[in-house]
């Protein structure tokens, strides 16, 4: 099958290079020319396991190519992909200007029948919106004439195994009431969908909730998981213990109950305030989403302010050992990453960072530039030399059996505040730590 995919960010390069890899003729479209020339070269401009080799080699074998040409894009394939990017607006809500500009540009250059692939994070509505644009384009055209269909198919991949989960989905959610879409849609995804049925169809608007739901309600149960660590710790109870005393109820399960230092990344902050928005919209009061939203900002700040009570305050001139930059492990991505917060305190106080992270070192450069107050450290234990003290905030697979006897040895103080729960409390007292955790 013909296919073109607007935007090649996260969502859209994963996406394309997985629809190429079974077959299908995928041609990538975007405005940013230095990206398109650097993936020709195969130059990847994000970090994802397995996504490098699988962009090289589908291009070298022609089923994948990237341009800036949207009139050739939109010529290329019956569907269309849109799968732009929706930044949180000034007040959190998603600002849909890429994704009606994509259908504008769809509707300008078509010639014929095609269908619109809302694959962006988009509000309930959104379709509605772009059906509108679409209409008022061609009307302007004279080409009423052109069918055209748009069909919301929301994302859920997760960064750091984004294309395990694109090439073997748990589900695969078809919004849409027309049935020659839908099965145009079946016949995209046959090869995704042969060990047995995973296909959801629904309609357009439940689609398109369906994917903010997903990721509001497993942002739920992080907050909810932080609040019962922040009460474990006054109550002298171990959240490790709790965590595994609940995870154990097959109705509650052990997928995202670990309690730590806030979530981040691209998708659960901006939904979360996107959804909000959307209640507030309609005169919804959305209590427990601004609950969620309220305990993971205040998370956030829970390692500064462990550090700050342990020195008393004095942390002007120190300086710290940061192991972790990324939100989450396996990924280089830094947006709304607890550690900027964390860093970002450290520096109001007059404090120093020495970090490591394995794959977020360009990252963090490109957000902080040079400064005084930040060393990007070249190994983890470069970080440690002559800091006050470590401070963990991801929990990157390397940071998990640390040398215990080398890290007192380069330390000052032999002090490690672990926002994400990686070693035994008792362990740690008898090598002669000090071990601020979280929740124990």
């Amino acid at each position: 099958m013909r296919v073109t995919v607007f935007g090649i960010g996260y969502v859209g390069l994963v996406q394309a290079a997985v629809l190429a890899e079974v077959g299908h003729d995928v041609v990538c479209v975007d405005v940013d020319s230095d990206k398109v020339e650097r993936l020709k070269q195969g130059i990847i401009p994000i970090y994802e396991p397995g996504l490098e080799s699988l962009v090289r080699q589908n291009y070298e074998a022609g089923r994948l190519s990237f341009t800036t040409d949207a009139a050739s894009g939109v010529l290329h394939g019956e569907v269309q992909f849109i799968a732009v990017g929706t930044p949180p607006d000034e007040d959190g809500s998603a600002d849909l200007q890429y994704v009606l500009g994509v259908a504008e540009t769809i509707a300008r250059y078509m010639d014929g029948h095609r269908i619109l692939i809302d694959k962006s994070t988009v509000p309930v509505g959104t379709a509605d919106k772009v059906r509108e644009r679409v209409a008022a384009v061609l009307a302007q055209r004279g080409c009423e004439d052109f069918g055209f269909d748009v069909v919301s198919n929301p994302e859920f991949l997760k960064e750091g195994s984004a294309v395990a989960d694109c090439m073997r989905p748990d589900r695969i959610v078809i919004g849409t009431d027309n049935r020659d879409s839908e099965e145009v849609m079946r016949e995209l995804y046959a090869p995704f969908n042969r060990n047995h049925e995973k296909i959801i169809v629904m309609d357009v608007r439940s689609a398109e909730l369906t994917k903010y739901a997903a990721n509001c309600m497993l942002a739920t149960k992080i907050s909810f998981m932080n609040e019962m660590a922040n009460l474990a710790e006054e109550l002298d109870a171990d959240i490790e213990m709790v965590r595994q005393g609940i995870g154990s109820d097959p109705r509650i399960g052990y997928h995202f109950i670990y309690a730590g230092a806030g979530y981040g990344g691209s998708c659960f902050p901006k939904d979360i305030q996107a959804l909000i928005r959307t209640a507030d919209s309609i005169d919804f009061d959305a209590k427990l989403l601004k609950a969620v939203e309220a305990r993971n900002e205040q998370q956030k700040t829970i390692l500064f302010r462990k550090i700050n009570r342990h020195f008393g305050s004095d942390l002007a001139g120190k300086t710290f050992a940061l192991w972790g930059l990324s939100f989450k492990p396996n990924t280089d991505d830094m947006r709304e990453a607890p550690s900027r917060v964390l860093m970002e305190a450290l520096w109001q106080a007059g404090a120093k960072v020495q970090a490591y992270d394995p794959e977020a070192m360009e990252e963090a450069q490109r957000l902080y530039g040079n400064r005084d107050d930040l060393l990007l450290c070249g190994t983890k234990e470069a970080a440690l030399k002559g800091a006050e003290a470590l401070v963990i905030v991801t929990e990157w697979q390397a940071f998990k059996a640390p040398d215990f006897d080398f890290i007192k040895q380069q330390l000052r103080q032999p002090v490690i505040f672990d926002g994400r729960n990686l070693f035994e409390p008792r362990r740690m007292a008898r090598k002669g730590i000090v071990y601020c955790s979280i929740g124990r």
